[in-house]
């Protein structure tokens, strides 16, 4: 199980790369730790990184917790916009460029 680090300004992106491929698709899960402000010391985890089914790109899930209402299992975003619905694009982008960097390193080695 091999895992890289990627730093941003306050937050470092820290990939645990699935090696198994099992599930079919799973490149990696990743974490946030955070370096600075009131959430230093502290990491958020539970990010995986995909392979899109249609080949054209990656993708990123979050955190979510499932639980079941009448028999029908359901998921729960644990993190979510307050305000602006495009507010997890920013974690997306970061949690991808931190992934095409960490490949594009595997690859100079």
């Amino acid at each position: 199980m091999a895992t890289t680090n990627t730093a941003y300004a306050n937050v470092t992106v820290k990939f645990v790369i699935n090696e198994k491929g099992n599930p079919p698709g799973k490149l990696a899960d990743a974490e946030l730790h955070f370096n600075d402000g009131a959430l230093a010391g502290l990491k958020l985890i539970g990010f995986g990184v995909w392979e899109r089914r249609s080949g054209g790109g990656r993708n990123v899930t979050f955190p979510a917790r499932q639980y079941s209402v009448n028999g029908e299992r359901r998921c729960f975003a644990l993190l979510r916009p307050i305000a602006d619905a495009t507010a997890q694009d920013r974690i997306r982008d970061v949690i991808l460029s931190a992934f095409a960097e960490h490949e594009a390193s595997a690859c100079e080695a």
